[in-house]
């Protein structure tokens, strides 16, 4: 049966009121209680919610149950004591009540039994996929927990991702047999309300080894009702476990497209969703994938809320409830008031699953409930229905006690009472009553608006509501004030860029309304705070100043002035004057030995004209861009070409154009493509200047070399060499003889097929400095870990280098081998860390200084161990549950072996999918609760800490937002915990 209500009433929701009448939280449901010689008590549960608390009655076969010494009500559940099938069996029903009223549970169904539970030897191939079928109750309560117990042991048998447990029928279902599954299995049934327990005969299970089975799709074996209906405010659990080759991964969702409700809890390694605290928006069709790589396999089924929202209604309004069912047979309809049938009066009206009641009182008020049942049972929905009736009352809103309005403006003042049944409404100023004029309008819910305001309508204006139970008034005042004007508006102005200007804005009105002044640039509002540029000044007025325009200021500027009354506005614009834009579109025309034309277009003149265009140019041994002569000499800014002239034969250039107006010179344009001048003789008195030592020159055709000359200083006699490549850079002379930082004067010239070129100016240069002859003194070491060491040592005193320390070399070798297999790092500072070592290794460590010239001798050998190696062991045995918005963490100790360094800590590392960025948390403890956000994949290493380092990563751990993993490999079977019911007469 299906019910779902329709408030047809224009009422007022009372849905979260202070004070309200029972609401059922938990009932009682159809049970089998088991009967055995130790059993002493039943409950059966009964809760509801309610302010003021109810108080609880019970029903059994349609009487009411004194309370004795076999009936007890512990809170709202009823507690049976010694317990007996022929006098406590029978149909039980919970009543609960509260000063606004009474509702009834729905029915039921108390069975007693004795219970013999018997399981026969499963004998199963090797993954082959086995059911044992058998029903653990007849119909089993909820208080019934279900264990398995393996081999006799003391604990119970751990649910895990291979291994599940329904609640719903008992069964034990393990994916793919393994040899470790091989032994006696038990059922285990407790009742946990009494703590009563039964215990099934152990029953064998055999591993066969003449058949494997092969891969096939999911078969779901466990799943959720197609229909269930849910009580508001209780929890509700869904079972899905499916049957498979490769093993069935789990996937829950909703198929209306919402997201799961975030409040879900999900246990991985048994597959049950939770929704706690359900609620009127969790309801719909939930479904549950199961999947692997031969197909998958759908289950779904819907959950219903039957509720009707409580009704806070005014006296002689009308009420109406429609309550509608489905089923087979068609149900029919039962209204109660206050756990009674409802007695039909002349003016109640029940027409199926509807109700009306006209023209309601306060005798009207209480707890309704409406039942549909048929054969197959009944379901119930509650309501509460209170009737109002109050005179005018303006304490929670009365009239606004002063209006503030600008003259010529309108006013609205609203008049709203708490008054059941609504009041009448009227208007008076002093002690006259209002009528409607052209001006003055009193609306439909009482409001008075009054338009274009003149100074003679300020006064106190009274509000008087009425109803047959009584009268109240609430008085406001309406004071008419002076519109706000801005007599010094701000002007459009043109400014310079660099200048500061100030845009004013001052206003004239009523002093006391406070105005204040914002300003808004190209439709943004100015921030202060965070805009160098803008000052507010002015004291009482609101002028804006604008410090060290640039370009980006330009655009329209708005004063915005308000009070509490009114706001104005005044805008102005404001133009920039600035240098040019950079031109655009350069392109380089005819090229000779020695001109280049050029042609351009005009970038954005920034409001003030170009008067004039330079040309600059670069190669690639000048230094930056370089102003060049061009035909015009002086490029006028409505020219846009020239022809650049005095360039050098053979060289690669790039140009670039800047315009000039009266306000500075613009941005260079972008500058050319590299072009190249045609080849001439390199002709004689050039500027020797542009040639140095290790640097390109000017080559100026093909065949391009040099010739270096050079002489000790103080000498006449000049050694040449000729470098034909005119890629050489760099020329070196060696002789063995030459004190180290001798002085030698030096010159290059050039030649090309056309000729020889100019030498350039003579430079004096120094010979190479000598290496080091010291090392290094008191080096001394640090163990950081097992792979790590830190070394330190002073520096060397100048006195035992010519010339400057430009760095150490730091060597370390294994002891037992030799210095020349040392690996060897290089560093500036006096202080390195050397890392990739091997753990319990004793190391030498040697320093040397060095310097341009290269190296110096090392330094004493010093010995060094690193500390024991991290565990090798990783975290193993981890265990994870993922419950609204968490994911907890746990895993085994890690116990470091007789090498290894002891473990201090873990550290956890968990991102978002494999791109994602890693996060990383400490703990000492071997569990931990990680905060994420809902609906993300996430992955997972934990690591062990020692002195050593980081251990062994557990590698990476995928956790799904909704996916659950049910099994860890292949095929499933079930054990099935079988009950036979003898029914005691």
């Amino acid at each position: 049966v299906l019910v779902s209500w329709q408030q047809l009433t224009k009422t007022a929701d009372l849905t979260e009121l202070a004070r309200h009448g029972p609401v059922f939280t938990q009932e009682p449901s159809d049970s089998v209680f088991p009967l055995r010689s130790e059993d002493n008590k039943v409950f059966i549960n009964c809760k509801a919610k309610g302010n003021p608390v109810p108080h609880y009655k019970w029903k059994v076969d349609g009487g009411y149950i004194d309370m004795d010494l076999n009936y007890n009500l512990v809170e709202g559940n009823l507690l049976i004591n010694h317990p007996h099938a022929t006098h406590h069996g029978g149909v039980y029903q919970c009543i609960a009540t509260n000063v606004f009223g009474t509702i009834v549970s729905r029915e039921a169904k108390v069975q007693f039994a004795y219970f013999v539970m018997s399981l026969a030897q499963v004998s199963l191939p090797l993954s082959m996929p086995t059911i044992l079928c058998g029903r653990c109750l007849c119909s089993s309560p909820a208080e019934i927990k279900y264990s398995w117990v393996f081999n006799g042991r003391p604990s119970f048998l751990l649910q895990d991702t291979r291994r599940f447990v329904s609640q719903r029928t008992g069964n034990l279902y393990i994916a793919k047999v393994e040899a470790s599954d091989v032994g006696n299995y038990t059922c285990v049934v407790r009742n946990m309300m009494t703590n009563a327990t039964a215990y099934s005969s152990p029953t064998p299970v055999v591993l066969r080894r003449d058949a494997v089975m092969g891969e096939y799709e999911p078969k779901i074996e466990v799943q959720f009702p197609e229909s269930l209906h849910v009580t508001k405010g209780s929890s509700v659990k869904l079972e899905c476990f499916a049957l498979g080759n490769p093993v069935p991964s789990i996937t829950w969702r909703r198929t209306d497209g919402n997201p799961l409700p975030g409040k879900i809890k999900i246990n991985h390694s048994n597959g049950v969703l939770e929704i706690p605290y359900f609620r009127p928006e969790d309801a719909g069709v939930y479904e549950c994938v199961a999947e692997n790589s031969r197909g998958k396999n759908v289950a779904k089924g819907q959950l219903w809320v039957q509720t009707l929202k409580d009704v806070h209604m005014a006296i002689e309004a009308n009420l109406q409830w429609e309550c509608k069912a489905s089923g087979k047979p068609k149900p029919v309809y039962r209204w109660l008031k206050n756990g009674e049938p409802l007695v039909l009066e002349d003016r109640i009206l029940v027409e199926g699953g509807r109700l009306a009641v006209p023209r309601i009182n306060l005798l009207d008020s209480g707890m309704y409930q409406c039942l549909a049942e048929n054969e197959h049972g009944a379901i119930y929905a509650s309501a509460e229905l209170k009737v109002v009736a109050s005179s005018p009352d303006f304490s929670s809103s009365p009239v606004k006690k002063s209006m503030l309005i600008q003259r010529g403006g309108e006013v609205i003042m609203e008049c709203r009472p708490h008054a059941s049944p609504r009041a009448s409404i009227s208007w008076r100023r002093g002690g006259e009553f209002l009528k409607d004029s052209t001006r003055r309008t009193i609306m439909g819910d009482g409001t008075l608006r009054i338009s274009n305001i003149s100074e003679s309508d300020g006064g106190r204006y009274t509000c008087v509501a009425r109803n047959p139970f009584g009268t109240s008034s609430s008085t406001g005042t309406l004071v008419v004030k002076e519109p706000t004007k801005i007599t010094v508006p701000p002007l459009s102005v043109d400014a310079t860029v660099g200048e500061s200007i100030v845009l004013p804005c001052e206003v004239s009105g009523d002093s006391s309304l406070g105005p204040t002044f914002k300003w808004f640039f190209n439709g943004k509002l100015i921030d202060f705070n965070r805009q160098d540029h803008f000052e507010m000044i002015g004291g009482s007025a609101g002028d804006l100043m604008v410090r060290n325009i640039q370009l980006k200021h330009s655009g329209k500027y708005v004063c915005m002035v308000h009070t509490v009354v009114d706001s104005v506005s005044a805008a102005a614009h404001l133009i920039v004057r600035g240098p040019p834009g950079a031109p655009e579109g350069l392109i380089v025309g005819e090229i000779t030995d020695s001109t280049a034309q050029l042609s351009w277009e005009s970038g954005p003149d920034h409001h003030s004209p170009v008067i004039t265009y330079s040309i600059q140019a670069r190669t690639p041994f000048s230094i930056g861009w370089q102003a060049v002569r061009t035909v015009p000499d002086s490029v006028p800014g409505q020219m846009f070409h020239a022809t650049v002239i005095d360039l050098n034969p053979w060289v690669d250039y790039e140009f670039r154009v800047v315009a000039s107006n009266n306000v500075g010179v613009g941005e260079p344009s972008m500058q050319s493509k590299q072009i190249r001048t045609k080849a001439a003789v390199q002709p004689m008195g050039r500027d020797k200047n542009c040639y140095n030592l290790c640097s390109q020159i000017l080559q100026s055709g093909e065949e391009f070399g040099y010739v270096v000359a050079f002489r000790p200083l103080g000498t006449s006699t000049w050694k040449q060499t000729v470098l034909a490549s005119p890629d050489a850079s760099r020329y070196t002379f060696r002789n063995d003889s030459v004190p180290p930082l001798s002085q030698f004067e030096v010159k290059v010239g050039v030649y090309n097929n056309k000729g020889e070129g100019p030498s350039s100016h003579v430079v004096v240069v120094y010979s190479a400095e000598e290496e080091p002859s010291e090392p290094p003194s008191r080096v001394w070491t640090r163990t950081l870990s097992a792979s790590e060491i830190e070394v330190y040592w002073e520096p060397i005193t100048q006195t035992a280098s010519s010339w400057k320390i430009i760095g150490y070399e730091v060597l370390c070798w294994e002891e037992g081998m030799q210095e020349s297999d040392a690996e060897m790092v290089r560093v500036t500072d006096t202080a390195a860390i050397l890392s990739g070592l091997k753990g319990s290794t004793v190391y030498l460590i040697s320093v040397r200084a060095q310097n341009s010239a290269g190296a110096g001798p090392s330094s004493p050998a010093v010995n060094v161990t690193t500390k024991k190696p991290p565990p090798s062991q990783p975290p193993g045995n981890i265990e994870w549950n993922l419950t609204n918005s968490k994911i907890f963490l746990s895993w085994e100790h890690v116990k470091a072996m007789g090498n290894e360094s002891e473990v201090t800590g873990y550290k956890v590392l968990y991102r978002q999918n494999w791109l994602g960025k890693t996060s990383v948390v400490e703990t000492n403890r071997t569990s931990m609760a990680l905060q994420v956000p809902s609906g993300e994949d996430y992955l997972i290493e934990i690591k062990a800490l020692s002195d050593g380092g980081d251990g062994s990563s557990s590698g990476p751990i995928r956790i799904p937002k909704i996916t659950l993993p049910m099994c860890a490999s292949s095929l499933c079977f079930v054990v099935t915990c079988l009950f036979v019911i003898v029914n005691v007469l």
